[in-house]
């Protein structure tokens, strides 16, 4: 695949396959984009790392092994997107100590009870991750992982379901509410989650400070 030279910088030092991943997920951005009309162009990274997107477009970018995606949208139609892909697979007991609290860490055990072919806790390390490319754009600063809670609704028997995320209050004037609601997919050998901020309603903007 073909880079724009602000691309190719990002990765020039990088391994084969960092750089094949990268470059397929900005062929995945560019053909996203594509189909809103829009003509193909540079998306560098930005300083927190997330994908810098052309004016008048939110967007999101993931990549895992086997697995390229990207969401985006016109910034009139939405405030901001989140999409991450992960492996169906455990963490380790050392990553999950660091991503969930201990409630999230309690409520994870009642869901492997009800769904045991589901690896909850990478799918709520996929939620956070999702929430933060949310709110990293909007807020400008770094959310850690404890900084949001995420509960799942009780799951189904279906390969899909839905995620509530509560998050600080954003910075004044940023339209990010403090509970975002997310959806999540399980399937082939790999969960996805994502979500996607609609803009506040015309009453509630105007007397936005």
């Amino acid at each position: 695949m073909v880079l724009f030279p602000e691309e190719a910088d990002v990765v020039a030092r990088a391994r084969a396959g960092r750089r094949r991943e990268f470059g397929t997920a900005r062929l995945c951005a560019r053909r996203a984009l594509g189909a809103l009309g829009l003509p193909a162009s540079p998306l560098p990274r930005g300083p927190r790392g997330a994908p810098v997107w052309p004016e008048g477009v939110v967007g999101s970018i993931t990549h895992c092994d086997g697995y390229r995606a990207a969401a985006v949208a016109r910034a009139r139609d939405a405030v901001a997107l989140g999409v991450d892909a992960e492996p169906d697979a455990p963490l380790s007991a050392r990553a999950l100590e660091a991503v969930a609290s201990g409630e999230e860490r309690r409520r994870l055990v009642e869901h492997r009870r009800c769904r045991p072919d589901v690896s909850w806790d990478r799918l709520l390390f996929s939620a956070k991750e999702s929430v933060y490319k949310v709110w990293s754009p909007l807020a400008g600063r770094w959310l850690g992982f404890e900084d949001a809670e995420v509960t799942f609704e009780p799951p189904g028997e279906g390969p899909r379901g839905t995620f509530h995320a509560t998050i600080p209050a954003a910075p004044t004037g940023i339209p990010l509410p403090r509970r975002l609601r997310g959806h999540w997919l399980s399937r082939d050998g790999l969960l996805v989650t994502a979500i996607a901020v609609c803009p506040p309603p015309p009453d509630r903007m105007e007397r936005t400070p």
